[in-house]
């Protein structure tokens, strides 16, 4: 039967595995422990099973990253390849980020540090107090 215009199925993959080739987790052992904490939605439904199978057209809802991040994806992928090609995997759907202001107040009160400034040196404290003293 020629020219019947059957479409070839929509192929799936593993949930670990798609998590994995999109860069949303750094690793399969990593994705499947969070697939497991029941982090992520597939069409609104919670999974535990890392096996569970997810192709184009389906909805990921996940709290990774401490944020909620809605994907949908268009492609299963074949490998885990460079950030540009693993962004054509879904398209981002997640809401935006809210701004400080409108934050719950508990997370509004959490000072923002910048990456590696913790806690002051024992040297650093000793010039802080030498400021202070000459007030």
């Amino acid at each position: 039967m020629a020219g019947t215009g059957t479409t070839p199925p929509i192929r799936k993959e593993r949930l670990d595995r798609f998590l994995f080739f999109s860069r949303a987790i750094k690793s399969r052992t990593l994705a499947q422990k969070i697939i497991e904490t029941g982090a992520i939605r597939v069409n609104s439904e919670k999974t535990v099973d890392s096996d569970h199978k997810v192709g184009a057209g389906d909805v990921l809802t996940m709290a990774i990253h401490n944020r909620i991040v809605v994907w949908k994806i268009l492609d299963a992928g074949m490998r885990r390849g460079p950030a540009s090609e693993a962004q054509g995997l879904y398209e981002d759907l997640s809401p935006p980020v809210l701004p400080k202001a409108e934050r719950s107040p508990y997370g509004a009160a959490i000072a923002q540090r910048d990456d590696g400034a913790g806690r002051p040196t024992k040297k650093e404290r000793r010039e802080t107090d030498r400021l202070k003293d000459d007030e």
